[in-house]
Order: C-alpha cells, then structure tokens, then sequence
C-alpha cells in the first residue's frame, strides 16, 4: 500500500477522530479513534518517532535528550516543506476494509529494520467480526500523521496530547472536578 494523503477530522458528533488515509490506487482506509486511545497512541508514536530518527544512517545522537531534539529539528524541517494545503481526494474506488470506519480497540507498533513503523490497528469491538489493517509508515509520514493528530485534537478541546513544538513535552491531561451542587 502506497499512501497518498492522511487526513484526521474531529467528528463533534461521534466525539472521535476520523483517521482517513487513501492510497496511489485509490484505495481509502478510514479509522476512528476514541479520546482515550488517542491519548494512549500519541506518546507511543512519539517515542518510535524519535528512536526512528535516533536509528538513521550518521545520526551521532545517543542520548535522550540529543535524540529528542533531532526528532524535533527534523520533524521541523518535514512539516515547513509538506502540504497540508492539497484537499483530502475523496475519490476513492476502493475501501479495503468496507465503508464504515475501524474503531480501533487494540494498537500495536513495531519498528521495522528498514526504517519505518508498522502500525497495526485492530477493530475487537465485535468479536465475532474482527479486521485489522497495518500500516508501513517511513518517519516523513509518521511526523505527518502525528502533526494531524495534534491538530484535531486541539480543535476537538481534549487536552494535552503532545505538543505540536515540543516532543518531550509529558504534562499530564487537565483533570477537572465535577460541579458541586448545594442547596
């Protein structure tokens, strides 16, 4: 699978994020992801964003915080150059795994020797209908994707979940007390 475009939406009716990805064949993958898997992911990606770029070819940084200010230089440098402008195509003739959208309940990484994650997202919600889709992201992409994430999350107002400047940044989500009512 080529992948084209990424695109992430907060959906304000679902109260998700609608991960939407087509491919160069025109092929479309749609996945949602709750608050709560989001905000357990986005530390998990980031940290493989910064050992995939700790792990390329002339990197000399080997302590954690060189590495986590390469990952940001670079990631820099992806996000001055990439397009974020192109609308998503929504001419896709294919949907792989049907039209509605995974929910994703179980998420699995792994760094592969070439270079990129494999993001493997499984939908268990039905047991009895299981799918799963893993995806080949190279860094470029991964800086994309998480740089999406970020922003719709910032629109959707679900707090913290890595800042789009600092990679390190590990502040936990606000926790508000509920309104208390008194007579």
């Amino acid at each position: 699978m080529n992948i084209h475009q990424l695109s992430v939406h907060h959906d304000e009716r679902q109260d998700r994020l609608l991960l939407r990805l087509n491919t160069q064949d025109q092929q479309e993958f749609r996945f949602w992801l709750t608050r709560r898997m989001t905000l357990r992911l986005m530390p998990a990606i980031q940290q493989s964003a910064v050992r995939l770029e700790a792990a390329q070819p002339g990197v000399a940084a080997t302590d954690a915080p060189s590495q986590h200010l390469l990952t940001e230089l670079k990631r820099d440098a992806f996000l001055k150059k990439a397009d974020f402008a192109t609308p998503f195509d929504n001419h896709a003739t294919q949907w792989p795994l049907g039209a509605e959208p995974l929910l994703i309940t179980d998420a699995h990484l792994t760094i592969q020797p070439n270079g990129a994650l494999e993001i493997s997202f499984e939908d268990k919600s039905d047991p009895a209908q299981a799918r799963a889709c893993q995806l080949h992201l190279q860094i470029s992409l991964l800086h994309g994707m998480v740089h999406l994430i970020q922003q719709a999350c910032e629109k959707a107002e679900w707090g913290t979940v890595g800042s789009a400047n600092k990679m390190t940044d590990k502040s936990p989500v606000a926790h508000f007390e509920p309104p208390r009512y008194a007579h």
